[in-house]
């Protein structure tokens, strides 16, 4: 099943660009089309972070095993839309001026929190390939990959930040991440009781 949607999945990650391609190409994108790219973009980054982290949840949840298949493609696409909103501060805004950009990291927090989520995707996205797991070993690997979870709460905070009074949005985000937070806290405590109580078992 998993070969015949993850064709699918791809053309629906696809999507978001496709629209903001034919509005750019049919001048549908506002009196400021760089501040819609911008937000556009970085709602994608934050949305496939969060479904990224979804993945696991839902598996274990509906037993749907064939999910964990298009875990990783997720999470590049996640990378793949957080290059782009980089790229669209970096080029359309900042036309590459390099002392501007660090002035802005600098001075602003919101782009310093952006920044830090982008930095942690790229150890992420780097070591996305089966060689990576092999060569890390997967205690080591799955540990570093636990860097999703502060991308993605850097990329929260950067959005708080930004927005600054209309909070709906960000803190719907956030909302959505501290409710994946919890369920890893309290699947971290369930296995660390059942590894107490085994060793209980086995000293008595």
């Amino acid at each position: 099943m998993l070969r015949y949607l993850k064709p699918a999945i791809f053309l629906g990650c696809l999507a978001p660009l496709a629209n903001l391609v034919w509005a750019g190409l049919h001048s549908q994108l506002g009196a400021n089309p760089i501040e819609k790219i911008t937000h556009s973009t970085g709602d994608c980054t934050l949305t496939f972070l969060l479904i990224t982290l979804s993945v696991t949840p839902l598996r274990k949840l509906t037993r749907q095993f064939w999910l964990i298949g298009v875990r990783r493609m997720l999470g590049l696409f996640a990378f793949f839309y957080g290059t782009l909103h980089l790229m669209t501060y970096v080029w359309l805004d900042k036309f590459f001026d390099v002392h501007e950009m660090l002035a802005d990291i600098a001075k602003r927090r919101f782009i310093t929190a952006g920044m830090t989520a982008f930095v942690l995707m790229i150890p992420l996205a780097l070591t996305s390939t089966k060689w990576s797991i092999r060569k890390l070993g997967g205690k080591r690997w799955q540990s570093l990959h636990r860097l999703i979870y502060f991308s993605a709460a850097a990329g929260v905070i950067h959005y708080i930040w930004l927005v600054k009074a209309d909070l709906k949005k960000p803190l719907e985000y956030g909302s959505v991440l501290g409710f994946l937070l919890l369920y890893r806290l309290i699947g971290w405590a369930a296995s660390r009781n059942v590894v107490a109580a085994k060793a209980t078992v086995s000293q008595e």
